[in-house]
């Protein structure tokens, strides 16, 4: 089945019912833009043309290292998440790419997956590797570590699945090559911290060497886990050293949760610019640690002053600078789906506030050092609301103004749940 899973007559039917207060509330936001020189439509304009990505495996329930509860009618293929990545789309109409993983959405015909995909309006974002887990049929142990394993036949094992990665990258679409390792150790002394750094890198080069030449590849750093003691890419220095040696095509990946509490993650997203080695986002929220909870559920404002500083990068832009933008979290208790469209419209809306800083007011206030008018004119920003642009930027777009309503009008997870093979009971993402 390829199309609009959910029906454009449903849609139609429910925005039909909600579009006259939304009129009204979009009027009446309008002009309340408009006595602070702001045009409304220009903002939902900016608004239709943001994007960011899903993970294909987001659609499936996560668990955590002791439990998955599994939810009736999630996917066990990529065929199946690829449908589900497209109710997601279809309502709410900031999300065209899906960010595929392998070799969990690996099939015998990538140039028929591209197509089916297109028929869904979606394309493919960044490829991920996965030197993190061993697979049935690898010959070599990642128990070592993968990219800078002292062994050096697991070293080339995890090249070539990366290289790998790149070819199926090629025949879907992709020009991304997202690379995040779970090396690192346990007890101090069980490796030489400088030289496991030293062969990552090495290893790394080969794969860089195989990028086309209109590739990016990303460096994803994790402060830690599985690693409890040392992470060979730990931090935002670790992978900015990494890219800087690899080369222009080679840039750092930032994951909101992969910092430990408390970090200033705004101000990484200003270093690296400056640095001119951004390469993209996954989006996520935490409380603990690396909880990969629903982005912006936790601190939605350190999202938008995550975005400020991109805004600030978009006006004053490095060459390459093109970040990727991504969703990336676990959905243990919620449907996989509701939590995606919450998160893109969460992240839309961050992106929405960030526009309308008044940036000339912001700038004066800085070079003057006025610090409660700075603080001021972006918390005036963030506590509009722009709930009305996104979901006229929805409706304009063919999506759902209530996007929960329709979704859960159309019964699709309880479709899904008598046509698809149950998931059984485990622990992990997967």
């Amino acid at each position: 089945m390829t199309g609009s899973p959910i029906s454009i007559d449903l849609v139609s039917q429910s925005n039909a019912s909600a579009s006259e207060v939304l009129e009204d509330e979009y009027a009446a936001l309008g002009r309340k833009l408009e006595r602070r020189g702001i045009a409304i439509d220009a903002i939902k304009d900016r608004v239709k043309d943001f994007g960011v990505a899903v993970p294909s495996w987001g659609a499936g329930r996560g668990g955590t290292r002791f439990a998955k509860f599994p939810l009736a009618g999630e996917p066990t293929n990529i065929h199946e998440k690829l449908e589900d990545c497209a109710v997601i789309h279809q309502l709410g109409k900031s999300t065209p790419g899906v960010s595929p993983h392998f070799p969990w959405d690996c099939v015998d015909d990538y140039a028929g997956l591209r197509e089916e995909a297109a028929a869904y309006d979606l394309v493919f974002d960044a490829v991920n590797s996965n030197t993190f887990q061993d697979q049935p049929d690898q010959v070599q142990t990642y128990a070592t570590g993968s990219l800078s394993s002292t062994v050096e036949a697991t070293r080339q094992q995890a090249i070539e699945h990366n290289i790998d990665c790149i070819e199926i990258g090629k025949k879907i679409g992709s020009k991304r090559l997202t690379v995040w390792v779970g090396d690192g150790t346990n007890f101090p002394g069980q490796q030489d911290l400088g030289r496991s750094l030293d062969r990552y890198i090495d290893a790394t080069s080969h794969v860089y060497d195989a990028l086309p030449a209109d590739w990016t590849m990303m460096l994803e750093h994790k402060m830690f886990e599985p690693a409890f003691y040392s992470s060979v890419i730990a931090d935002w220095g670790s992978s900015l050293m990494a890219a800087q040696e690899l080369g222009d095509q080679c840039k750092c990946l930032v994951d909101l949760g992969h910092h430990a509490p408390n970090v200033n993650i705004e101000q990484i997203v200003a270093r690296l610019h400056r640095a001119g080695k951004l390469g993209g986002f996954h989006f996520n929220d935490s409380k603990y640690g690396d909880d990969d909870l629903d982005s912006g559920s936790i601190n939605p404002h350190q999202l938008f002053l995550v975005f400020n500083e991109l805004i600030e990068a978009e006006r004053n832009p490095r060459e390459g600078f093109d970040p990727s933008y991504m969703i990336d979290q676990s959905h243990n208790v919620t449907d996989p789906i509701e939590s995606m469209l919450s998160s893109a419209e969460t992240i839309a809306g961050c992106f929405a506030r960030a526009v309308i800083v008044d940036r000339e007011a912001l700038s004066a206030a800085q070079n003057d050092n006025d610090v409660m008018l700075a603080f001021r004119t972006l918390r005036a920003a963030y506590d509009t609301d722009v709930g009305p642009i996104l979901a006229k930027a929805r409706e304009e777009q063919g999506g759902a103004i209530d996007w929960l309503g329709v979704y859960r009008a159309s019964k699709y997870r309880e479709r899904k749940a008598q046509e698809r093979k149950a998931v059984g009971l485990g622990a992990g993402i997967v």
